[in-house]
C-alpha cells in the first residue's frame, strides 16, 4: 500500500507541475496562489518512503524544472509583498505580519537560532552574511530583530532590484538601518571579505540543482575562516519536490554538525557546518561521516551527543552529529 500511496502522491505532484508549466505568469494572482497553495499542501506531509535521489530520471526532470519554477515564483511573491509593505509611511516592518509565510519564517528563524546557540558555545557573532537575501530577507530581519540584536547583517543578492526594495523595506527602521547592509553580487565573486564573518547562512534557492550548489558550497569553503559556521538549508521527503537537498557529503572541508528535519509547516530542513581549520581537522569524524554517505536518514551520533533541540521541537527529526 505504501507503494501505491507513493505512486498518487508523485503522480499529484506531476499534474500540478504540469498545471503549473502551463501558466501565463508566476506573479501572485488567484489562479498561481491555487496551484502553488495546492503543491505545498502535497508535499508538506512528512513521508519516509519518499527519495526523490532514487526516482526515475523523468522524475528528476520534472523536479529540477520545478524547483526552478518555485524559485522564480518565489521571487515574484517576496516582490509584491516587499513593494507592498515599504508603501506604508510608518515602520513598514510593523506590518511584516501580512507576508502569508511570516509565521513559517519567525519558526524557521527560531530553529537556526537555537542550532546556532547549540554550537557558538556562548559566544554571539559579531558580522553574518546572508546570500541569496531576496527581496524581502526575512530571516536577516527576524535574527536580527528577535535573537542577534546586537550583529552586523550583511545581505548579498545578484538581483539590484531585490536589494533596492529590501534596503527600503529597514531604511525607516532606526535600529536594523544601522546593522543591516545590502550587496549586490555574485557570492562567486565575494573572496576576502567572507573571512570577516563569524557566521554565513546560504538560502535554499542559491544553487538551483546539486552542481551550482556544490560549486557555491566549495567557493564559500576556501574564503570562509576557520572555524566560521555555515547554516545551510535542504529539503526532506517530498518537501525536496520544492527546494534542492544538501547532503553531508557535499560539505568537503567541514564538519557537519546538526541536520534538522521539521515535520511541521515550516518546509526546509537545516544543515549547520563548521570550516575545519588548518590543524583540528577531525579525521574519526570525516571517516565515519564518509562512511554514512549521502543519505541523511542514515546520519547518526558519531560523537559526544549534546542537549539535543528534540527535546524543545518534539515534532522534528534531528541528526545530532557533535
Amino acid at each position: 500500500m505504501g507503494y501505491c500511496q507513493d505512486d498518487q502522491l508523485v503522480n499529484t505532484i506531476c499534474d500540478l507541475y504540469d498545471k503549473i508549466s502551463k501558466l501565463e505568469s508566476l506573479k501572485p494572482c488567484e489562479d498561481v496562489n491555487t496551484l502553488f497553495s495546492q503543491l505545498v499542501s502535497t508535499c508538506i506531509p512528512p513521508n519516509p518512503n519518499i527519495d526523490v535521489t532514487m526516482m526515475c530520471e523523468s522524475i528528476q526532470e520534472m523536479r529540477s524544472k520545478l524547483i526552478k519554477i518555485c524559485g522564480e515564483a518565489e521571487g515574484h511573491l517576496e516582490h509584491h509583498f516587499s513593494s507592498i509593505l515599504t508603501s506604508f509611511e510608518d515602520n513598514p516592518l510593523h506590518h511584516l505580519n501580512l507576508f502569508p509565510y511570516y509565521n513559517n519564517y519567525l519558526k524557521l528563524s527560531k530553529l537556526e537560532f537555537d542550532l546556532l546557540q547549540q554550537n557558538l558555545n556562548g559566544s554571539v557573532p559579531k558580522s553574518v552574511a546572508f546570500v541569496g537575501s531576496g527581496p524581502l530577507p526575512l530571516t536577516s530581519i527576524v535574527l536580527s530583530s528577535f535573537h542577534l540584536k546586537d550583529s552586523i547583517f550583511h545581505n548579498f543578492d545578484v538581483d539590484p532590484s531585490a536589494n533596492s526594495v529590501a534596503a527600503r523595506l529597514v531604511s525607516s527602521d532606526p535600529d536594523l538601518s544601522q546593522r543591516m547592509f545590502f550587496h549586490t553580487v555574485d557570492v562567486m565573486d565575494v573572496t576576502e571579505s567572507l573571512k570577516g564573518f563569524d557566521v554565513v547562512f546560504l538560502a535554499a534557492l542559491v544553487g538551483m540543482d546539486k552542481h551550482e550548489k556544490i560549486k557555491v558550497i566549495e567557493h564559500l569553503e576556501k574564503h570562509m575562516s576557520p572555524g566560521a559556521l555555515l547554516m545551510l538549508r535542504s529539503a526532506h521527503g517530498p518537501r525536496a519536490f520544492l527546494y534542492p537537498i544538501v547532503e553531508p557529503c557535499d560539505l568537503h572541508g567541514f564538519q557537519v554538525l546538526s541536520v534538522y528535519h521539521p515535520t511541521d509547516e515550516v518546509i526546509n530542513s537545516i544543515v549547520i557546518s563548521r570550516k575545519f581549520g588548518g590543524d583540528d581537522v577531525d579525521h574519526d569524524h570525516m571517516d565515519q561521516a564518509s562512511e554514512l554517505g549521502c543519505n541523511c536518514s542514515q546520519i547518526h551520533t558519531i560523537m559526544n551527543k549534546k542537549k539535543s533541540i528534540i527535546e524543545e521541537f518534539p515534532g522534528a527529526i534531528e541528526e545530532q552529529l557533535s
